[in-house]
């Protein structure tokens, strides 16, 4: 009778943890957990919860605290928020800051108020279609899984060249490419002719679709240990950058929806800093990375 109970406990034990384990897994590699729950990423136990809308921004509410200041963690200023579900393209910002475009209608910004403590509201936006938000993804640019990274030439005006697919599961095209002075001054291709108009700053965007056989991207995913994510540089800091590039930034993680039946993303990325380097000699790098999502249901 003993040894029997003792196999019923062992059972029971079991299915919990594989239950448990089985709601914590998010789509794509990702972890995952429910609004108003906490998770652990990059060093991090957050909690993501309230969200709502003010005008067409997704607001949603952190409270976030490293859990061993003496182990390594994400630096606070590098984690980027994004929305999950089905947006026509990719919704993100990283946290410090995103709200500066509400002003007043967003009070209790995101901020640190002190070391090791995030506390505040998160702007995702600008996005009409609130039917598309099924919750909050968060990941890190500078956080990069091992043996995962292969990088990428994007130079004005081509943009990406033709890739290997086998790289890395993902088809990428190239959708445009615009190139301005940081004066805000648009470069046409005939501009490469000129020596003058590639002196001080410059940026691009660079439109792309990025495509993939959605099983075959998700067993890659859980493989690796999470989704893969495209970082375009160079992304130096610099006076004039136009607005549509502050929005775009130079990071994206590639996290649709679990329930559709394929990878397609629209997306643009934002080079910026000396103008050579930022339109001429580019890149785009691909690499894996590690991400939570909170879901509404």
């Amino acid at each position: 009778m003993r040894s029997l109970i003792a196999v019923v406990s062992a059972l029971a034990v079991a299915c919990l943890a594989a239950c448990s384990g089985s709601e914590a897994t998010g789509p794509y590699g990702a972890q995952g957990t429910r609004m108003d729950s906490s998770q652990t990423l990059l060093g991090w136990e957050m909690t993501l919860s309230n969200l709502r809308w003010e005008v067409d921004y997704a607001l949603i509410d952190v409270k976030a605290q490293v859990v061993d200041n003496d182990a390594p963690h994400a630096a606070a200023g590098d984690l980027r928020f994004g929305v999950y579900g089905t947006p026509a393209h990719p919704i993100e910002a990283t946290g410090l800051g995103s709200c500066t475009a509400l002003g007043e209608l967003a009070p209790t910004q995101l901020s640190a108020p002190e070391p090791g403590r995030l506390n505040g509201t998160v702007c995702l936006g600008p996005l009409k279609e609130r039917s598309a938000v099924r919750g909050v993804y968060v990941y890190s640019p500078a956080d990069r899984i091992k043996d995962t990274t292969v990088a990428y030439a994007a130079a004005f005006p081509v943009g990406l060249a033709p890739v290997n697919p086998g790289d890395t599961g993902l088809q990428f095209t190239t959708q445009g490419v615009a190139a301005y002075r940081a004066n805000g001054m648009p470069l046409s291709p005939s501009a490469l002719g000129d020596p003058k108009a590639f002196a001080g700053n410059g940026y691009m965007v660079l439109n792309l679709s990025v495509d993939a056989v959605a099983s075959q991207y998700r067993d890659d995913a859980k493989a690796r240990g999470g989704p893969l994510m495209l970082i375009a540089g160079p992304s130096t800091p610099m006076p004039g950058l136009g607005p549509d590039c502050k929005a775009i930034g130079s990071s994206v993680l590639i996290l649709p929806e679990a329930s559709l039946n394929s990878v397609h993303v629209p997306t643009s990325l934002c080079t910026h800093g000396e103008i050579n380097a930022a339109l001429l000699y580019p890149s785009v790098t691909v690499a894996g990375t590690h991400a939570a999502v909170w879901t509404t249901a």
